[in-house]
C-alpha cells in the first residue's frame, strides 16, 4: 500500500514531545523525511535540551525513517530561516510546515506582566510568521522556476483562542491569530499550489495537565487498558497527515477541532443574528433591540463542556 506522505518533507516544530511528536512520527510512517525541530525547553520556555528533539529522531530511524533533529528557536526570525535551510540541504526540498510549538504563561489579565505576554506571543505568532514566512518565500521561488511542491502549512490554534479561557489572555490572542494565519496565508499562497489550515486540538500534553492541573483530571488516561484513549496526542496526527498530503489539494483555510475520533470543522465568526434601523440609532433604542436578540441565545456557543460531551 502507498504511502501518503512518500517523497514529502516536513517540518514539525515544538516535536520533541506530546502532539508534535506524534506528528512527527505519523508523517515519517506515511513516507515524509522530518526535521524534528524543538527548543526542548520548559513549557513556560525556559531553558534548553537537545535530547528529545534528537530522541524523536532515533524512534523514527528505529522504525525506517529518515529525520534529522534540529534545536534553533522558532521565535529567532534568522533562527527561522535556518530551520527551513536545513531541511533543504538535507533533503533538498521542503513541502510541509507543521507549527506546533508553543509554550504557556497563565495569568490573570490584572497579574500578568510584560514578559507573559512578549513571551507567548513571540514563541506561538511570531514562531508561527517566522517558519510560514520563509517556507512561503521558498514555494514562490520554486514556483516561479516551475517546481510546483504543493507546500502545505498546518497552525495549531486552540480553543482558548476559538472560545476564549480565563486566565490565558496571552495564550489565547495568540491561538486566534494563528487560525487566522492560516486563513490568510491560504489566500495570499493559493497561487502558488500551497494551502494553510489550521487545527484546535484537544489532548493531553504537558500544556493540559503539568501547566493547567484544572483540565488534568478530565484528560487522564482510561483506568482499563482497552480502552479508547480519548485523549491520547496520537489521535491529533491523523488529520496532521491528511492536511500535509495532495489529498488535501481543496481543503483551504480551514480550521478544524480535532480530538479523539472526532474531527468538527469550525466556522470563524459568522453571523448569528442582526438588527437593523432606517437611520441612524438611538443608543437606547439599539440597545433594547440588541438585548432582545441577545435574549433569544441566538449568540449562544460553544464551550469546553459541550465540546467534551461529543467526545464522551
Amino acid at each position: 500500500m502507498s504511502r501518503l506522505l512518500e517523497g514529502k518533507v516536513a517540518i514539525v516544530t515544538g516535536a520533541g514531545r506530546g502532539i508534535g511528536r506524534e506528528e512527527a512520527m505519523l508523517l515519517a510512517e506515511q513516507g515524509a523525511k522530518v526535521v524534528v525541530n524543538d527548543l526542548g525547553a520548559g513549557f513556560d520556555g525556559s531553558g534548553k535540551d537537545d535530547s528529545p528533539a534528537q530522541q524523536v529522531v532515533n524512534e523514527i530511524k528505529a522504525k525506517g525513517g529518515d529525520a534529522i533533529a534540529n534545536g534553533e528557536s522558532v521565535a529567532d526570525f534568522a533562527g527561522a530561516k535556518r530551520i527551513v535551510q536545513a531541511a533543504i540541504d538535507k533533503f533538498g526540498k521542503l513541502n510541509i510546515i507543521v507549527n506546533n510549538a508553543g509554550i504557556l504563561r497563565d495569568r490573570m489579565i490584572f497579574n500578568m506582566g510584560e514578559d507573559d505576554w512578549d513571551a507567548v506571543i513571540n514563541v506561538h505568532v511570531k514562531g508561527s510568521f517566522n517558519m510560514s514566512r520563509h517556507a512561503c518565500e521558498y514555494w514562490r521561488t520554486e514556483h516561479k522556476k516551475g517546481n510546483v511542491l504543493n507546500g502545505r502549512i498546518i497552525n495549531t490554534s486552540s480553543d482558548a483562542g476559538l472560545l476564549g479561557n480565563a486566565g490565558q489572555v496571552n495564550y489565547g490572542a495568540a491561538k486566534a491569530a494563528l487560525a487566522l494565519m492560516a486563513i490568510t496565508i491560504d489566500k495570499e499562497m493559493a497561487k502558488y499550489g500551497v494551502t494553510a489550515n489550521a487545527i484546535a486540538p484537544l489532548a493531553r500534553t504537558r500544556m493540559t495537565t503539568d501547566a493547567t492541573p484544572q483540565t488534568a483530571g478530565m484528560m487522564a488516561a482510561p483506568d482499563q487498558a482497552d480502552k479508547f484513549d480519548v485523549f491520547n496526542p496520537k489521535n491529533i496526527a491523523p488529520l496532521i497527515a491528511f492536511l500535509a498530503s495532495d489529498k488535501a489539494a481543496d481543503v483551504h483555510g480551514q480550521v478544524f477541532r480535532v480530538g479523539g475520533g472526532v474531527v468538527w470543522l469550525m466556522r470563524p465568526w459568522t453571523t448569528a443574528a442582526y438588527v437593523k434601523s432606517a437611520d441612524t440609532w438611538d443608543p437606547a433604542d439599539l440597545g433594547d433591540k440588541l438585548n432582545a436578540e441577545l435574549a433569544k441565545g441566538v449568540t449562544a456557543g460553544d464551550d469546553l463542556g459541550k465540546v467534551f460531551s461529543v467526545l464522551q
